[in-house]
């Protein structure tokens, strides 16, 4: 029912959407593409306009209400580890485009959530971060030796990010902190013999949290999608997160004594059973839902996701080759999360997006073409960062592609027949 009884005075309604693109913007670490018609969106249903010009970590924000015009800036850190927020500003910003809430109420509502502590206690959220990194492993190398030293590893790196919640200074250098702990005990530990593997491949998935794969793809796909200063800006920032966890195990390497020979990369023989492999992802998949801050009921679609991204990416790698698996898998993620998430009930596309995407690995590539590099292995490590740049344009262009793909089913079915297109 209709719930507006006057227009919005220009200060109400810039208050409500500067909030809005500030929980937005701090929520917006996989890409600013759907900031724009969210606020634009809002603004429109309170009888006001809107304009924004995005970066990063800012907006300057126009709004015209009751023919005064004004501008602020926004500025916000981008991130995805509050994930609740965005999934409870999606329902609040259906029932203000409905016409359902009045100014008033949906500026308390969105305070609400700006303001609301996380929804799991700090020893939640370093259990989904074990979680997260033991439920990759196996991807990096089906071992049970890379289960194990994972479960240590990810230990330290979950204290090292639940620590970094409560001293914000550590946080500007957390992967460079993380790389280098986790370093020095893997070599002391846990790669003392090539039989287990690899330096890195042990060390990977206890620093895949820290790892900017998904920046570095959603950086491209601003830049494919025309928001070009966002996915510049993202793109460098996504270099130097790689660069402190390169540094970071290079001083791990300085602190054990070891020489930079030290850093093969060589996979163990695999000894882990199927029935490990299928359950790591839902291992993964709770990993996530915890340490991002996603609410438990969204669990089952994404795990659905992961396994059809999964099976997609493995069906297409083996009868094309890796880069067109890769493409597709991207594909069919994206327009899956794409269908799913016009649904008012369902998570957001970012949150369905989020744990399939990181199966696809982007990241962890560019950390071992580095670190083979610094081992004196120049083939391999060009090798591996050029397949990165390969895969990161072929999953930007992928996930470009199922939304676009999704989108135009939408709108073919919404068209009336006999409607022109085009």
């Amino acid at each position: 029912m209709e719930q507006r009884t006057r227009p919005p005075r220009w200060g109400e309604l810039t208050a409500f959407l500067t909030r809005l693109t500030s929980v937005l913007l701090r929520n917006s670490g996989e890409g600013v593409q759907q900031l724009e018609p969210e606020v634009e969106g809002a603004a429109r249903a309170f009888g006001g306009a809107a304009r924004l010009l995005v970066v990063p970590d800012g907006a300057v924000l126009t709004v015209t209400a009751e023919g005064e015009t004004g501008t602020v800036t926004v500025r916000a850190f981008p991130e995805v580890f509050r994930l609740d927020q965005l999934a409870a500003v999606k329902p609040l910003l259906a029932e203000v485009r409905a016409g359902r809430l009045d100014l008033p109420a949906a500026a308390a509502r969105l305070a609400a959530i700006d303001t609301a502590p996380p929804p799991y206690p700090w020893w939640v959220k370093a259990i989904g971060i074990v979680m997260f990194a033991v439920g990759f492993a196996p991807l990096m190398q089906p071992t049970w030796w890379e289960v194990g030293s994972t479960a240590v590893l990810g230990t330290a790196t979950a204290a090292l990010a639940v620590g970094a919640s409560r001293w914000p200074r550590l946080g500007a250098v957390l992967p460079f902190v993380a790389a280098v702990l986790v370093s020095v005990i893997a070599l002391l530990v846990f790669a003392r013999t090539p039989e287990h593997g690899g330096p890195v491949l042990i060390m990977l998935p206890a620093l895949f949290f820290f790892v900017p794969g998904d920046y570095l793809s959603a950086a491209a796909a601003e830049l494919a999608a025309g928001h070009i200063t966002p996915g510049a800006v993202r793109l460098v920032y996504a270099g130097f997160l790689l660069l402190q966890l390169y540094v970071g195990v290079l001083v791990g390497l300085a602190v054990t004594g070891r020489d930079r020979h030290a850093l093969f990369d060589v996979a163990a023989a695999q000894d882990l059973p199927r029935w490990a492999l299928f359950t790591a992802w839902i291992v993964f998949t709770a990993g996530t839902v915890l340490a991002f801050a996603i609410p438990p009921r969204f669990g089952p679609p994404l795990l659905l996701l992961v396994y059809l991204t999964v099976a997609v990416q493995t069906l297409f790698t083996w009868l094309a080759g890796e880069v067109a698996g890769t493409f597709v898998a991207a594909a069919a993620l994206s327009a899956a999360a794409t269908r799913v998430g016009l649904r008012p009930a369902a998570p957001p596309r970012l949150i369905l997006l989020l744990p399939g995407f990181f199966t696809l690995t982007v990241g962890s590539l560019g950390m071992r073409g580095l670190t083979d590099l610094a081992g004196g292995h120049p083939i391999a490590g060009f090798r591996d960062l050029t397949q990165l740049v390969t895969l990161v344009t072929t999953i930007a262009v992928g996930l470009l592609a199922g939304e676009v793909l999704a989108s135009a089913r939408r709108a073919d079915r919404a068209a009336p027949q006999g409607a022109p297109r085009g």
